[in-house]
């Protein structure tokens, strides 16, 4: 009964980075379409989609922060490494330590500065679409808080002993391979 909550925390992470996947999806997959459609429409009939540009952008805009979390799972952000491969023991788990610590503090001032601008990104507006920047920008508050959680998660179990400092280097040089 104890593994319990456990196993159900597993599979409500595992549905969440699925369901990021599938929005990835989604958003590049509509960005193709709305991309294409205009330049064959510009190309042939002189005339195009004005909505479609910017949903484009904004669909970027969420293809790039929902990637980022992504990629932050599967250690695939770039790193500096060279330092971190001469060292081992304590001064190894320091800099892993440390390198978690700076995401999660990056995270938190990335937090503090879309709360600063809140007020600012409702009340501007999408010229054509007239979506709020707001709900635009909404997604750059998960991405801070997924990676943050992360960051903490890796800190918390490098602090318990139940990860090596080494098998977090190794994740991001395997997805980098």
């Amino acid at each position: 009964m104890k593994h319990m909550p456990r196993l159900g925390l597993k599979r409500l992470i595992h549905w969440y980075f699925k369901a990021l996947e599938v929005t990835l999806v989604l958003c590049l997959g509509a960005m193709c379409v709305m991309v294409f459609g205009n330049v064959v429409l510009r190309h042939v009939f002189d005339s195009g989609i004005n909505i479609s540009e910017e949903l484009s952008r904004f669909l970027f805009i969420w293809l790039t922060f929902l990637g980022a979390i992504v990629a932050m799972r599967e250690g695939g952000h770039l790193g500096m490494d060279m330092l971190v491969h001469r060292l081992s023991g304590k001064p190894l788990f320091a800099a892993v330590l440390l390198a978690q610590a700076l995401v999660l503090g990056c995270c938190a001032v990335f937090l503090w500065g879309l709360m600063r601008q809140y007020a600012l990104n409702m009340a501007n507006i999408g010229l054509v679409t007239g979506i709020s920047l707001g709900v635009v920008y909404s997604v750059a508050y998960l991405c801070a808080a997924s990676i943050g959680v992360m960051a903490l998660a890796n800190i918390v179990r490098l602090l318990a002993g139940r990860v090596t400092p080494a098998s977090l280097v190794a994740a991001h040089e395997e997805s980098a391979a």
